[in-house]
């Protein structure tokens, strides 16, 4: 985040251990950022939102790949049976972007998804997180913009 990005909006503290905030991202509209530093090997944020089963997940996802129009959806699996849609009362995790090279790794413990540092992160660093989509899924090319970026969200 550089010193004249506009910050939108500060995340719940409720959801995450760090202060976090919202603001423009190089890759893509709006990204989380760091407001302090955060230690490598903790846990960072809580991604919440709606828990729906697969096949809710499903019609939404579809309702939106049908729509014409380029939208966001922010599904994201707990295990073959529940998924959080976190566009729905979401704690703001739904916003952070991909990065091949990611400084968070997503856990999921006992039924919740928690993001943790993969390493330290300064203040202002965006958060990243590898969404690892599936190669069988529909392809979305990657704009994370590092070294070892793979060319697209889906795992090879």
């Amino acid at each position: 985040m550089t010193t004249r990005q506009r910050v939108i909006s500060r995340i719940d503290p409720c959801f995450s251990r760090y202060l976090l905030l919202v603001a423009r991202s190089a890759i893509d509209r709006y990204g989380v950022f760091a407001g302090q530093t955060i230690s490598p090997n903790r846990r960072v944020i809580e991604y919440t939102g709606e828990r729906i089963n697969f096949r809710q997940a499903r019609r939404r996802f579809l309702k939106i790949m049908r729509s014409g129009r380029p939208r966001r959806f922010y599904l994201l699996m707990v295990n073959r049976r529940r998924v959080i849609d976190g566009a729905v009362g979401g704690s703001g995790a739904e916003l952070i972007n991909h990065g091949c090279d990611p400084n968070l790794v997503r856990r999921r413990i006992r039924g919740h998804i928690y993001y943790y540092s993969r390493k330290r992160i300064r203040p202002g660093e965006e958060l990243l997180v590898d969404y690892h989509f599936s190669r069988d899924s529909v392809t979305i090319k990657c704009h994370c913009g590092s070294p070892k970026c793979r060319g697209t969200l889906n795992v090879k």
